[in-house]
């Protein structure tokens, strides 16, 4: 039974031009090798109607030096012709990649029923310059250009998805489409990787339905996929597609699953994978029992994470990281300092995580002295300070209401302050009212960050506190007339093993009314009970509405 991914999850694209069938599949892509998303349509224009090789005494242009070498390479090719179904698919699939992300021209007018694919023996380096590994000098073109086949194809592709590189995938996916190497189960499963780590999930399913044969690599990769967006309902009709194909899961396919679990708060579906790894034997791997830790924390059932971790054996730094961070998420802030203390007593030596989930253990606990305590102490274990344990810092001073403290400790820091160590100053400023370091703060982040819509917020905000109206005003128009908005936020919320997702600011619930009347009657029980709700304040250019 397969995904419904949409309209557009069907693997059948429309035809291809008569007047691109005998364009190779190398020259499709490596005409503008080094091209960006709105200047694709200008490499199919050079494809279509390919201008000759300027005169030696013409002054030729950065882009046509590019476009004069690629021709040369297409000289050098000794192209071999062959129709094939899948590779009629496969290019249809990169067309369509190339088209979406084409923001001026659309080839929209495909006409014709049959696609000759011409096969070029080329150098993979020529296509990925940015893999030195495989990257392979012009002048040994000719003595090199049959060096290409499956491996050198799998490995290019996953160097591209480690580094996010969409273009330089595309680049390899044609020519593993004119090598004939796509059908095989390792460049296949390599291309599921990138387009998964790419988020171009359908095209990763796309890729996947078409493969003709499937084992458990290319199983583990498109479950991965859809786990990096957390989509564990489409992770588990997976899991079971995959065992009911007889393709045995391996630990790595056990990780995705959970690592899904865990993004979605889906304790339920947490469970039941968990209760197959017991099944299958994979739960005393430590990095399966990580996982578990992880998820069980991230769900919030901090006592299930502690069973499993004190009942593994050869416990890694691994397993310690994730305990305390799963302490520190939950503020168990006693039992993550207790766990650590325990840790060095036991000669694990912590590293840079390790004091990260300690500070934030501290920070959310308002434990200030021995939080710098820990910070200190960091160089004496060999670890360096980075960003984000000096933002564990100066959150911790600013919720204490030590802003002075923290803007001192700002700017004594031995690197560069991000613009997360000035949004949490500027954050903790408005907590405790002090305008004028929080204006400080909002200008030093909207330096590194001149078009954040949350910094302008909360600058607004911070002046609407202190009855600033006008300069309030003032920082929404700017918002308004940048076009700045801010992104919702989601949370989510399992009832009954279903995962529902929310959105903030939607009001499609036709239930809305009682929603709001639930709501306010929450507030009236907090109220009396002595607890008085934070209210923020929300601009716009007419009106103040004061929302929870």
């Amino acid at each position: 039974m397969g995904i419904d991914l949409g309209p557009r999850s069907s693997f059948n694209g429309a035809p291809i031009p008569s007047r691109w069938a005998s364009i190779s599949p190398f020259r499709w892509v490596s005409i503008r090798p080094s091209c960006f998303w709105t200047k694709l349509s200008y490499g199919f224009q050079t494809l279509l109607h390919p201008k000759p090789f300027p005169s030696p005494k013409r002054k030729q242009t950065p882009q046509g030096k590019r476009v004069g070498k690629a021709l040369k390479v297409l000289e050098l090719i000794a192209p071999k012709s062959i129709v094939n179904t899948t590779n009629q698919s496969h290019l249809r699939l990169v067309q369509d990649i190339l088209r979406a992300g084409s923001k001026q021209h659309y080839c929209d007018d495909f006409s014709g029923s049959n696609l000759e694919v011409r096969i070029p023996y080329v150098v993979d380096g020529i296509l990925r310059p940015y893999s030195r590994k495989y990257l392979i000098p012009t002048r040994n073109l000719r003595r090199e250009c049959l060096g290409v086949d499956a491996d050198v194809l799998s490995h290019a592709l996953s160097l591209c998805g480690s580094t996010r590189n969409l273009i330089g995938g595309i680049q390899y996916h044609c020519l593993a489409i004119g090598t004939g190497f796509v059908d095989n189960v390792y460049v296949g499963s390599s291309l599921i990787s990138l387009y998964g780590k790419c988020a171009e999930l359908e095209n990763a399913y796309r890729v996947f339905e078409e493969m003709p044969v499937r084992n458990v690599v290319s199983w583990t990769a498109i479950i991965s996929g859809f786990a990096q967006e957390w989509q564990v309902d489409v992770c588990l009709e997976l899991f079971h597609r995959m065992r009911n194909s007889m393709s045995e899961p391996n630990e790595f396919t056990f990780t995705s699953l959970l690592s899904a679990c865990t993004g979605s708060g889906a304790l339920g579906h947490g469970r039941t994978a968990h209760c197959l790894t017991i099944q299958m034997g994979f739960d005393s791997y430590v990095h399966i029992a990580n996982a578990l830790i992880s998820m069980y924390c991230k769900c919030g059932v901090a006592q299930e994470a502690l069973y499993i971790f004190e009942k593994m054996d050869g416990k890694d730094i691994v397993s310690w990281n994730s305990m305390i961070a799963g302490y520190a998420q939950h503020g168990l802030s006693v039992q993550a300092i207790d766990l650590f203390e325990k840790m060095r007593k036991q000669s694990v030596k912590p590293d840079a995580i390790t004091f990260l989930g300690v500070l934030s253990s501290c920070r959310h606990a308002g434990i200030v002295k021995e939080g710098l305590l820990y910070f200190n102490s960091m160089v004496d274990y060999g670890v360096q300070p980075e960003l984000d344990h000096y933002s564990c810092v100066v959150d911790l001073l600013g919720r204490a209401g030590l802003l002075e403290e923290a803007q001192d400790f700002i700017e004594k820091m031995p690197i560069y302050p991000n613009a997360v160590i000035w949004g949490s100053l500027l954050s903790s400023s408005r907590l405790h009212g002090s305008v004028w370091i929080g204006i400080q703060a909002a200008e030093k982040r909207l330096v590194l960050e001149p078009g954040c819509p949350a910094t302008l917020v909360l600058l607004a905000n911070l002046y609407a506190s202190v009855g600033y109206w006008n300069q309030a005003a003032r920082v929404r128009k700017l918002m308004k007339d940048r076009g700045l908005k801010t992104s919702p936020g989601y949370s989510w919320i399992e009832v009954k093993d279903s995962v529902y997702q929310f959105r903030a600011e939607d009001m499609s619930n036709t239930r809305m009314t009682t929603i709001r009347g639930i709501l306010n009657i929450l507030i009236d029980h907090m109220k009396a009970s002595g607890d008085e709700p934070e209210l923020l304040e929300e601009l716009d250019d007419t009106k103040f509405d004061w929302v929870c």
